[in-house]
């Protein structure tokens, strides 16, 4: 197996859009990858050289060749080692830190959680550097760390504010760096989803995609040309001020009728708990309403409403080819999924093109992974672009 340079940057623009490429898409024959870039075969060579001389790209035998007729560049695509660096990606949460090392091409190798015993920004450093050793005695020389936390994230290196974590202005890139002696990427958990989801899942390839998650908040990320639109309010719990029933329950989360107030975790143990007295988790509401109980079933019925008339509204106004619904709180697809359905049909018009809506049963250890696929962004290959 090659070796792999200490450090693959920098990238010209020309040779990290090669290297992404076949990041995402390979392995690719040279024909292809000249293709997708509209690039000559010269200006490709060029581009290719120092990638292959640092060891991010090597050339591998075309699947089905004999090895007799393994001759020349025609028959050798380029790919890369996903095995030749591991990366670190951290959820942090109210109550956990989940932890996951990644291959280059993100898939998770392995998994690691603690407790959040207190929310000190040092003492969440600590408990971070600490993962990090037990995470890297299997997985030795991991490249670098991503960590998603929710919230507002500066320069992919300060929380700027987090409500969950009463935060503000905690410059946690540098603390666990002081701590692990690794580079580190901080960034807002849902865009974090996004970019992973983009690069590696549900949205590869495609030009317009979106994706929503539903649970402890409501997270939106929406992907045109290929890139997240990051804009202002992503990381602000705009949720809270997106109203799908003026007439819709209050709750101590967010507006009367809004996203938040109908759809989040919190408020439909809210509403169950101020009407049955008693405190139900999400899961036992869920079950109730399959069960036909009333206040429960009425409850996560609103509740898919809300949510088809939330995807119609994206699909009427972004016109993604696919939306991808994530997060703790799509178990309500489970029991109520049909009226979701037919609320988005009744919110569209008859002749709209269908949005392909997709829903992925997700932990935090997919969010981990996302803050781990935004470290394979900026420290391999310099995509700071957030």
């Amino acid at each position: 197996m090659t070796t792999v340079a200490a450090s693959w940057l920098p990238l010209s623009p020309g040779e990290r859009s090669v290297a992404i490429e076949v990041l995402v898409h390979g392995p690719l024959s040279r024909t292809e990858l000249a293709r997708r870039l509209d690039l000559s075969a010269g200006s490709l060579t060029r581009l290719t050289k120092p990638l292959i001389e640092s060891g991010l790209l090597i050339e591998v035998p075309e699947a089905g060749t004999p090895a007799e007729v393994r001759q020349g560049r025609p028959s050798q695509p380029l790919d890369v080692v996903a095995e030749s660096r591991s990366f670190i990606g951290f959820k942090i949460t109210e109550e956990m830190v989940y932890g996951v090392v990644t291959t280059l091409r993100s898939d998770i190798v392995a998994r690691h959680d603690r407790p959040l015993t207190g929310r000190d920004p040092a003492r969440v450093a600590d408990l971070l550097a600490e993962m990090t050793d037990e995470l890297a005695r299997a997985h030795p020389r991991p490249a670098g760390i991503g960590i998603g936390v929710g919230g507002l994230v500066e320069e992919q290196a300060v929380v700027g504010e987090s409500p969950f974590l009463e935060w503000r202005d905690v410059p946690l890139a540098d603390l666990v760096e002081e701590r692990t002696g690794l580079p580190v990427v901080v960034e807002n958990d849902v865009a974090a989803l996004v970019e992973a989801e983009t690069w590696f899942g549900a949205g590869r390839g495609l030009d317009r995609f979106v994706v929503l998650t539903i649970g402890a908040g409501i997270g939106y990320g929406l992907v045109l040309g290929g890139k997240r639109i990051s804009c202002a309010e992503e990381d602000r719990g705009f949720g809270r001020h997106w109203i799908l029933d003026p007439n819709g329950p209050l709750t101590p989360e967010g507006e009367r009728g809004s996203a938040v107030s109908l759809l989040t975790i919190s408020s439909i143990r809210y509403q169950i708990r101020a009407a049955t007295g008693r405190d139900w988790t999400y899961e036992e509401i869920l079950a109730l309403a399959a069960a036909g109980e009333p206040m429960p079933a009425r409850v996560v019925e609103e509740a898919a409403r809300a949510l088809g008339i939330l995807v119609a509204q994206i699909s009427n106004f972004a016109m993604p080819q696919k939306i991808l619904l994530a997060g703790e709180g799509v178990g309500l697809m489970d029991v109520a999924g049909d009226t979701v359905r037919r609320t988005i049909t009744a919110q569209r018009h008859p002749m709209a093109t269908p949005v392909e809506l997709e829903t992925k049963v997700s932990d935090f250890h997919d969010w981990a992974r996302g803050a781990a696929v935004l470290a394979i962004q900026v420290l391999v290959l310099g995509a700071a672009e957030s």
